[in-house]
């Protein structure tokens, strides 16, 4: 009888392996205990990931043999694609080495790099003999008949190498989903590039605009026809989600200003790169190398101050500025040499803010404060300048020859300047309890919710050209990459997301690293440990074992 009840049980545990074991094989789950849920995917990218309906392939170039930051960001680079697979079964993913077959290696990193993925190249001296390793951070994700590239390393020319890979970790997530948004969801929000007043030409603009149309569509918008049919005007512009100004250079009329309010309340969004001081670095480029900076008035002052921000008649100056390229010396001697230009103050980003986490520093030229005023819209500081700031009235003379001069470090005592400032909720008419220029259809004195950028100097939009030719924005002579056209893209995705896609930028990882100075100090002491404690551990064992043998039998 008892054998029986043993097999009893026996067969009862075999038939509850059987079913664990095949419920298991057909169910799976897995649970991100991390504290920064750095395995969770968001509901912004579950949802876009969900619109693949058909194979989305990926090629990572990240493979191969690499120094240990670089393991790092391959690591949580296979981890993130694992999560996307574990969504779709339609994400398929190559990893590829382009540089292990030495027989093609030139060739390939010659194709690699005129499709536009520029090579990390890594220096290596922790062994006392310079060695240079080249990596490509990048991949390729193509879905129907589309490829887009992906950025793996998020460059920085302030950062070392640890910040760089730990900012890259994350913002994986983002760039993927930001590519996959590419390529799975159509265009359906529209940007309307103001004209008419003296805006940047399209030129000046063109990285930026050949950027945005990968995610929205783009069309010129002049406001001309104010004049003679003010309500068509306001009615065109309505079919818009988003107006860009790009440094006006003429005033607005009063009929011009209560369309774009009218926009405004009908929840247009808008883009401001607007400057109250006309200056910049050609008007220096003459036979006396200097200009006289004045007020530019664009009949705007009322229209920024109803709405909560007021940019003010001064400019920026900044101990911490970009260098400006100009000739030192007399004659033939001369060579062009970069010069700190107090005028170019580089910009330092709210890092708590989607549109500026983890973004490198944004160039500006002949930037003016701006001034927050108190109403019921919400504000938010995007940019400003260093703490070494002062602010110079104008008019001022402003020379070329003065850059060489040493700066009195005294007088730069003015603390940060806002540059750049996001206006978030139910705007008031300008125009509200005012005699209107002419008769608007169902009038709205308060808005719907929206939201609106004001950044204070028209350059940080504006792209060098060469030959005619268009050069990528935020370039300098040097190939140093600034932040500007990274900072335009996020604003113009934050003022038109309704996904929430660009909220993941948000999103906090903490990556903890080893500290190399102290690797290097102390690897010596852990070398020995590490081999003479396990030999003394083994000797103190035998020694105690033969110790209690002897005594056990003797």
């Amino acid at each position: 009888m008892k054998k029986n009840k043993n097999l009893i049980y026996i067969l009862i545990v075999l038939a509850a392996l059987v079913i664990v074991n095949a419920i298991s094989s057909s169910v799976y789950g897995r649970f991100d205990l991390t504290k920064d849920k750095r395995y969770t995917l968001s509901d912004a990218t579950n949802t876009i990931i969900d619109h693949i309906d058909s194979p989305l392939i990926i090629d990572v170039f990240l493979e191969g043999e690499f120094p240990s930051e670089f393991r790092l960001l391959q690591t949580e680079t296979k981890q993130i694609i694992e999560e996307f697979h574990l969504k779709t079964s339609n994400i398929r993913v190559n990893y590829i080495d382009p540089i292990e077959d030495e027989s093609t290696r030139e060739q390939i990193i010659d194709e690699l790099t005129r499709s536009g993925l520029e090579p990390y190249i890594n220096t290596d001296n922790s062994t006392g003999k310079v060695t240079q390793e080249i990596i490509f951070p990048w991949a390729f994700a193509s879905y129907r008949d589309q490829t887009v590239k992906i950025p793996l390393l998020k460059r920085s020319i302030t950062q070392n190498l640890s910040d760089q890979i730990n900012n890259s970790v994350q913002g994986l997530e983002y760039v993927f989903a930001d590519a996959f948004n590419k390529l799975v969801n159509s265009k359906s929000k529209t940007i309307a590039v103001l004209k008419g007043n003296g805006e940047l030409a399209d030129l000046n603009i063109a990285d930026f605009l050949q950027t945005a149309q990968s995610y929205y569509k783009i069309a010129p918008f002049t406001l001309d026809s104010v004049a003679t049919n003010p309500q068509g005007t306001l009615d065109k512009l309505k079919q818009y989600d988003l107006v860009v100004v790009a440094k006006p250079t003429q005033a607005f009329s009063e009929e011009e200003k209560l369309v774009l309010d009218q926009y405004t309340m009908r929840g247009g969004k808008s883009l401001w790169l607007t400057e109250s001081v006309i200056m910049d670095e050609d008007s220096l480029r003459n036979a006396t190398n200097s200009s006289v900076s004045i007020m530019r008035d664009l009949n705007l002052n009322d229209f920024f101050f109803k709405y909560g921000v007021r940019v003010n008649p001064s400019l920026v100056k900044d101990l911490y500025s970009a260098p400006i390229m100009l000739a030192i010396g007399e004659g033939s001697q001369a060579q062009l040499q970069p010069i700190q230009w107090q005028y170019a103050p580089l910009a330092s980003s709210n890092q708590k803010h989607p549109i500026t986490k983890n973004l490198e520093l944004v160039r500006f030229d002949f930037a003016s404060p701006i001034d927050t005023l108190k109403n019921s819209i919400d504000k938010t500081i995007l940019l400003q300048s260093s703490p070494k700031s002062r602010l110079e009235g104008v008019p001022t003379s402003i020379s070329l020859n003065d850059v060489t001069k040493s700066p009195d470090e005294s007088l730069y005592n003015s603390g940060p300047q806002n540059l750049a400032v996001l206006l978030e909720g139910e705007f008031t008419s300008v125009y509200d309890q005012r005699v209107l220029p002419f008769k608007v259809k169902n009038f709205q004195s308060k808005s719907a919710p929206t939201k609106m950028v004001v950044i204070s100097d028209g350059d940080v939009i504006k792209n060098d050209v060469r030959q005619r030719r268009p050069l990528e924005l935020g370039v300098d002579y040097r190939g140093f990459l600034y932040g500007n056209k990274e900072f335009l893209l996020n604003t113009v995705n934050y003022l038109l997301d309704d996904t929430g896609l660009i909220n993941i930028r948000a999103k906090e990882i903490s990556v903890a690293y080893l500290d190399e100075d102290k690797i290097k100090e102390e690897s010596s002491t852990w070398q020995l440990l590490n081999i003479a404690l396990p030999l003394a551990l083994l000797a103190v064992f035998g020694l105690a074992f033969n110790f209690f043998r002897k005594k056990k039998y003797t």
